[in-house]
């Protein structure tokens, strides 16, 4: 179809329509962000024709500016085109509650079952498995945000080295890249004429640091505020929020150990939906269900406000010279932390030369097969762990 939604006095669709299939991409969506985002593109823009094809692209540049995950809040934005809030926010829950209430399901599972040798034995295989496809996907990110740029290539280099050696993502790194690109690239007029507004957010910044690092609450307060900072902060593909989820969760607050931490990877890869749903088993893990629903609400939260309030002005200032160089900026850190992620979470999961070979050959499985499914790989991963596993530690 040819229409053009924009053109018509209401749209081709009902909301209900729209929500509707957000539920069932969202329940049967596999392959990650990027993968999502193409499934929407087919069936809304190309087969229906409810949406535009610039309003896909304006969607598609304001989920890549904006910190968390990239398919739910191009989703959200699609929701918003023709029926403002309330299509963003329902379009929003659909789309991410068929994953959220399948890592439930999985996170009880997980700590009903996970002392049994035989579920072990599923994710000694998958684990090994993640980290060939986080390696692949660094690859491509790698290739994609930073290309030949020196400045950003720099910028990657400091934050995988960063990460390697702190075992956890320094988010003010994050923002100096940005900030550094910005600077460098399309300098603000403030650095020549400052100005009292400046003044008062840079004396804020303290202020907000330690409302961010209060001690004082209670486990579901600390699980909101940690996960809050992973929705605002991280920018990238759904893998960016990896490296900032361990250090919090395994080394700054020691929710989880190495190898819960590779299982709850493990799970967003073969759940369907956004990759970062993920945070609902974590929270799972650590506080039963009301931690997975407040870990869940407080990462897409403001992947939710990052998308409906700047949506009204992004025509007009999406495209400015020094918005596009923070962002440039940001990303290649997000990445150069994912590649650094690679090595920290490996040297856990690569256990022995079984584990060592199933990451090589996913990695040249993914490499060669460009269309091969995520899942389809994990699936045969948790097989092959299965028949391993015994061999290796004598027996279930």
């Amino acid at each position: 179809m040819n229409t053009d939604p924009t053109t018509l006095a209401s749209p081709p669709y009902t909301l209900w329509q729209l929500v509707i299939y957000m539920l069932r991409l969202g329940t049967l969506g596999f392959g990650g962000p990027v993968a999502l985002a193409g499934y929407m593109h087919r069936d809304l823009v190309e087969r229906h024709g409810w949406i535009s094809e610039a309003d896909y692209k304006e969607g598609m540049a304001l989920a890549q500016l904006a910190p968390g995950p990239l398919a739910a809040q191009l989703a959200i934005y699609l929701g918003y085109v023709h029926y403002r809030i309330v299509g963003a926010t329902l379009v929003g829950i659909a789309f991410v509650v068929p994953s959220f209430l399948m890592v439930v399901a999985l996170g009880w599972a997980y700590v009903r079952f996970g002392g049994l040798p035989w579920m072990q034995a599923v994710f000694y295989g998958v684990g090994a498995a993640v980290i060939g496809i986080i390696v692949m996907s660094a690859r491509k990110l790698t290739q994609k945000s930073v290309g030949r740029d020196k400045l950003l290539w720099g910028i990657y280099l400091v934050l995988a080295a960063s990460t390697v050696i702190t075992e956890s993502e320094i988010a003010w790194l994050f923002i100096a890249a940005g900030v550094l690109v910005w600077i460098l690239r399309a300098p603000p007029k403030w650095l020549v004429k400052p100005s009292g507004l400046n003044a008062v957010a840079a004396a804020q910044l303290p202020i907000v640091g330690g409302w961010l690092s209060a001690s004082d609450l209670g486990l579901l307060g600390q699980i909101a505020i940690f996960f809050a900072k992973a929705g605002a902060f991280v920018f990238g593909s759904g893998l960016a929020i990896v490296p900032f989820l361990y250090g919090g969760v395994v080394t700054e607050h020691q929710w989880l150990n190495d190898k819960q931490f590779v299982d709850a990877v493990a799970v967003a890869m073969i759940t369907p939906g956004p990759v970062v749903i993920t945070v609902g088993f974590i929270g799972y893990l650590v506080a039963g269900l009301p931690g997975a629903t407040v870990a869940a609400l407080a990462t897409f939260l403001p992947c939710y406000l990052f998308t409906v309030i700047p949506a009204p002005y992004f025509k007009k200032y999406g495209k400015l010279p020094g918005v596009v160089a923070f962002v440039d900026g940001i990303t290649a850190a997000a990445v150069g932390a994912i590649a650094g992620s690679v090595i920290v979470i490996a040297k856990r999961s690569i256990v022995d030369p079984p584990t060592a070979a199933i990451a090589v050959v996913t990695i040249a499985l993914l490499w060669k097969f460009k269309k091969l499914q995520e899942p389809v790989v994990v699936a045969a991963a948790a097989v092959l762990g299965l028949m391993v596993y015994p061999l290796m530690k004598g027996g279930f």
